[in-house]
């Protein structure tokens, strides 16, 4: 019984370490990289060298596609910015293939120390690149994302009253093929519609595929450990999610043709996902390594064809902000599944589900801990109820423990049967005390994902000085109180009868306490208020046997 016990105390502690290591890698270091960037601006030859290639079309290689024309490429310089403003982003678009190379998510702010900073989501500078790039592919002369479109306007906001704003760009050929390129911004969505409008005034019939990727510099990672997935990921109807490490686009590329899916490029708290008009047609999903740090995302769409002297359009949707799961389920099929879970998907996802409601009572993130930790208590019950009673039996034989021990001195493997038939004697099981830590770890676990993933925690406020419960407590109160309710509740579990283990064990809530001070403040909530419910019934329970 004491070697479970101390061997269940061991898997908790170092369970706490990976996912201590995991939210450093996840939640710290991402956010110091945000802060120590915002200022570091990428020169042009640091645009060049992270300049996606072309996609390929089918049935046609790389090496017979037509180079980029020298006058895309000398005409960078004469590139422009168009800046648009609504009430959720703030977005900059460069006529340089009308690539959305700026975005900054106004509702959200890089941290609670800086709420009037927005999170830069997408950017052009060096250390963070990450654009949203699309254009066409075809063997005529056609604008990929190298081309430059002229604009009649460079300045877009969404004025009161107004529930879109539409931003035209212009890209004519010699032959006299015209190109508008249109951006669609909707009042409170991160949707933003792209259309591709093709006005033939040529002799020929015209044939092009769309396409559109995220060109995107790998981030730092500083921890070898669990953590939640940055890179690209997929759906379709060959896949339902699928997500491909930036390791294996090292080895080789991926490429995969399928219908009606989307391609995306998922962090922490945020997503950006390409969505081709669901029409039954096949389109090319791809990823690939540029050069070791940068990487590419996209979707090759199925072509369009416009006669001579004839229009035609392709359009296609991007998201770009937030992972909340009711907004993706209206963008796109499994386009909540990026909100990921992982292994714990089937008990976080029900947990969130009733933080939602609570939240909605309560109008507090903490609140709706609190109140889930009670649900959760009262859901186990009876489980606890019988766990401690075990506890409280195996308390009242200590002083026959103690006979034992002082008949059979040093001889343990005789103290441990003489052990076991007096837990069979007064029919006790020895694994009975061992039950809360069982029930709990599933739960610990899949709240520590619902705190990682789910981005209305970010900067979520509770009380008093818990202003983000995703960040650790700043004072360490909590993580004391933990400690605390530890050692408290270790005082009404019968002692181990290995002088070493007992020595052990009460180390154990101060080595908890060192490793949840650094744990997200809502956790730790959640285990204190875990810990002082389960007291309440251990104490309740210890004192009504005794009294038998």
């Amino acid at each position: 019984m004491d070697n479970l016990r101390t061997l269940f105390i061991f898997g908790l502690l170092i369970v706490s370490l990976l996912l201590w290591q995991a939210w450093q890698k996840d939640y710290v270091h991402p956010q110091q990289t945000e802060q120590n960037t915002a200022s570091t601006q990428i020169d042009d030859s640091s645009v060049a060298a992270n300049d996606a290639a072309l996609p390929d079309m089918p049935s046609v290689s790389a090496e017979a596609l037509p180079d980029v024309p020298e006058s895309a490429q000398s005409s960078a310089a004469t590139k422009q910015k168009i800046h648009v403003k609504t009430d959720v982003m703030d977005v900059e678009i460069s006529t340089q293939g009308g690539d959305i190379q700026n975005l900054a998510l106004l509702k959200y702010a890089v941290s609670s120390e800086e709420p009037n900073t927005p999170v830069q989501f997408l950017s052009d500078k060096s250390d963070t690149y990450f654009v949203a790039q699309s254009g066409l592919r075809s063997n005529m002369d056609v604008p990929t994302h190298y081309a430059v479109y002229k604009a009649d306007e460079q300045n877009f906001q969404l004025r009161d009253g107004q529930e879109e704003i539409k931003v035209p760009l212009y890209w004519q050929a010699d032959n006299g093929l015209t190109v508008v390129k249109t951006y669609t911004f909707k009042r409170n969505s991160y949707v933003v519609n792209v259309d591709y409008k093709i006005i033939n005034n040529t002799a020929d019939a015209f044939s092009a595929y769309p396409y559109a990727q995220f060109n995107r510099k790998k981030q730092k990672s500083s921890s070898r450990f669990i953590y939640t997935y940055n890179g690209p990921v997929f759906s379709n109807t060959g896949n339902e999610y699928e997500k491909v490490k930036y390791d294996d686009l090292d080895e080789k590329p991926f490429d995969q043709k399928a219908k009606d899916g989307w391609a995306a490029m998922i962090e922490h708290y945020f997503v950006a996902a390409i969505v081709p008009e669901q029409n039954d047609q096949e389109e090319g999903y791809y990823a690939r390594s540029l050069n070791g740090t940068n990487y590419t995302a996209g979707v090759r769409m199925p072509a369009i064809s416009v006669d001579a002297g004839s229009e035609g359009h392709a359009d296609y949707e991007m998201y770009l902000g937030p992972k909340k799961a009711e907004r993706l389920e209206k963008v796109a099929k499994n386009l909540q599944l990026t909100v990921d879970y992982g292994i714990f998907t089937i008990i976080s996802e029900p947990l969130f589900w009733v933080m939602q409601w609570l939240h909605k009572l309560t109008g507090n993130w903490g609140w709706s801990i609190v109140l889930l930790t009670v649900l959760i208590k009262l859901a186990f019950f009876k489980l606890s109820a019988a766990s401690y009673r075990s506890m409280a039996a195996m308390r009242k034989l200590t002083p026959k423990l103690a006979t034992l021990k002082e008949r059979y001195g040093d001889d343990k493997q005789k103290f441990n049967q003489a052990m076991m038939d007096l837990y069979r004697t007064e029919k006790i099981n020895p694994l009975g005390g061992c039950l809360p830590i069982l029930v709990q770890m599933p739960v610990f676990l899949s709240f520590y994902w619902v705190l990682v993933e789910s981005i209305e925690l970010r900067q979520a406020d509770f009380i008093l000085w818990i202003n983000d419960l995703t960040a650790m407590d700043p004072y360490f109160i909590l993580p004391v109180l933990f400690g605390i309710s530890m050692w408290f509740q270790q005082t009404l579990n019968p002692a181990p009868q290995d002088p070493a283990q007992a020595m052990m064990m009460k180390f154990f809530p101060l080595v908890f306490t060192v490793f949840f001070a650094f744990f997200p403040s809502g956790l730790v909530l959640y285990w204190v208020v875990n810990n002082v419910l389960s007291i309440a019934q251990q104490w309740y329970i210890t004192r009504k046997m005794n009294a038998l």
